[in-house]
């Protein structure tokens, strides 16, 4: 933690032991004073804050400002349970603004830039906070939102879009169909910022190749601001994020304790100059490490890693931890197969099953192929799969996130 950082947290514990009632109801049951926190060290004893206590906060019971200081409020989905509603000040919007620049700055986006920004707008933070960096860049925006692929390739074509941003599996959905309709000669893309969802090196070179374009991977959470939390940079070495508005932590997720820098864990953010609804020590459950030493593109924010899973994306099977992204890591050492994958667990005689569906690339023998990854998967995971090679195209699309995992226990 910099001195800056630090400083930055002491007003912040103030703040909101001032403030909000939130915080003020969870500091008194947990025992915490904020007088304990002399040295960075002692952020050890902040208790953290966890997703399922912002939902008990619904709807606006973490609001740490009077009403009149609150000019917008955004929602998570609220898929697995009641939405979090994140209130946000005009400072807090304008810092959003601020930290979307500098991604964008980041993946080379300029004033003369096009951008086409196919995320939802409205509730989801997505579409606006997108919007509004690419207005401070003093880009052209073409705020399309999601869906509609055949008036997003339209648009795409008739302005010229030189910049997209989309989840990666929107992305390979739109690169598809330009393939399959003939129509790379007439996009002008050389940007795409994806994000929303991991997603491996397969399906990075496919979108890459079959756009020709430049990828960046940007990173961020509703809780938090939004977007634009972190964000890849020319080197392709992790991602660079903004320490002068938060502050990161990578610990145990069983045990809580930081872990050593460079080893995997779960991602906790403390948001510094957050107004309207600031989280300390928030579980992200994203998995990540730091990365240390200088990043050859010369910025000097701090790094993390790309995103491996997610705690809650974990699924076990016969006894072993299984995350999407060391599936991604087994299908990228193995020639011939495609980006698109998918897990169906089944429980079949009471036991376990795992059947990997994976798209082959033509050419390639399907029974080779399922041979290679289930011995590979035996060696690099240690569990024994049922694999099923197809040809592209059969699994599902989406314009939205990809769902990787069917668990039909």
């Amino acid at each position: 933690m910099k001195a800056e950082q630090f400083a930055k947290l002491k007003t912040l514990l103030q703040r909101v032991q001032q403030n909000s009632v939130f915080y003020q109801n969870k500091f008194k049951e947990a025992g915490f004073d904020i007088d304990t926190i002399q040295d960075p060290s002692d952020i050890a004893y902040i208790p953290f804050t966890t997703k399922e206590e912002l939902r008990e906060a619904y709807p606006l019971n973490i609001q740490a400002v009077p009403d009149e200081e609150i000019i917008r409020i955004h929602s998570s989905s609220g898929t697995t349970g009641k939405p979090i509603i994140i209130p946000y000040t005009a400072k807090d919007v304008d810092d959003w603004a601020e930290i979307m620049r500098r991604c964008l700055i980041v993946a080379g986006v300029t004033a003369k830039d096009r951008v086409q920004v196919t995320p939802g707008y409205g509730l989801w933070t997505a579409g606006i906070g997108f919007q509004a960096g690419v207005e401070r860049v003093g880009a052209m925006t073409i705020p399309m939102g999601p869906g509609n692929t055949e008036k997003q390739l339209q648009m795409m074509m008739d302005l010229e879009s030189t910049a997209i941003i989309a989840t990666s599996s929107y992305a390979l959905l739109l690169a598809e169909e330009i393939h399959k309709h003939g129509l790379k000669e007439h996009i002008h893309l050389r940007k795409a910022i994806l994000g929303s969802e991991r997603w491996g090196e397969k399906m990075r070179t496919r979108i890459s190749e079959e756009l020709g374009v430049e990828l960046y991977d940007i990173y961020g959470l509703t809780e938090i601001y939004g977007p634009g939390i972190s964000i890849s940079c020319s080197a392709g070495n992790g991602l660079h994020y903004w320490d002068d508005y938060l502050l990161f932590e990578i610990i145990n997720p069983q045990t809580g304790q930081i872990v050593p820098d460079g080893e995997f864990g779960e991602l906790v953010i403390t948001t510094l100059t957050k107004e309207g609804a600031p989280l300390i020590r928030y579980r992200t459950r994203d998995i990540t490490r730091f990365l240390t030493g200088e990043c050859p593109c010369g910025m000097t924010h701090p790094r993390h890693d790309v995103i491996l899973g997610r705690t809650d994306d974990m699924v076990k099977v016969k006894g072993v931890n299984i995350y999407p992204g060391q599936v991604d890591d087994v299908l990228k050492h193995v020639e011939g197969i495609s980006s698109e994958y998918q897990i169906v667990l089944e429980r079949e005689d009471g036991k376990d099953t795992l059947l990997l569906r994976f798209e082959q690339q033509p050419g390639f023998d399907g029974n080779n192929l399922e041979a290679r990854v289930k011995r590979y998967f035996k060696t690099k995971v240690g569990l024994s799969i049922n694999v099923q090679a197809l040809s592209i195209g059969e699994l599902p699309r989406s314009e939205k996130k990809t769902k990787r995992v069917i668990d039909n226990r």
